[in-house]
């Protein structure tokens, strides 16, 4: 299990947006109480999952599409959507 420090920085990702995909239900932390707080911790497929909506979203597409782009790209790893394409859809 990974807490949301470590997913911070192995990916990089702006805080607001991993929490964002959160509020969205596409990954689904374990809430564990810390006193008055919430820790969260994320397991390895989360942070799989993270990792590859990350990756699309800074190639400029949508949330929905970059959930969507990085599931199929998780069924079949061995397919890596072409990034380069100009006939991607946003």
């Amino acid at each position: 299990m990974m807490q949301t420090s470590h997913i911070l920085e192995k990916i990089d990702i702006p805080r607001h947006k991993l929490y964002y995909l959160e509020q969205k239900g596409y990954i689904h932390p374990r809430k564990v109480p810390r006193g008055e707080l919430e820790a969260r911790e994320f397991t390895e497929e989360d942070f799989e999952k993270i990792k590859l909506i990350w990756k699309y979203l800074k190639e400029g597409f949508k949330h929905k599409i970059a959930y969507q782009k990085a599931m199929e790209e998780l069924k079949n790893p061995q397919l890596e959507f072409n990034l380069g394409s100009k006939n991607r859809v946003r």
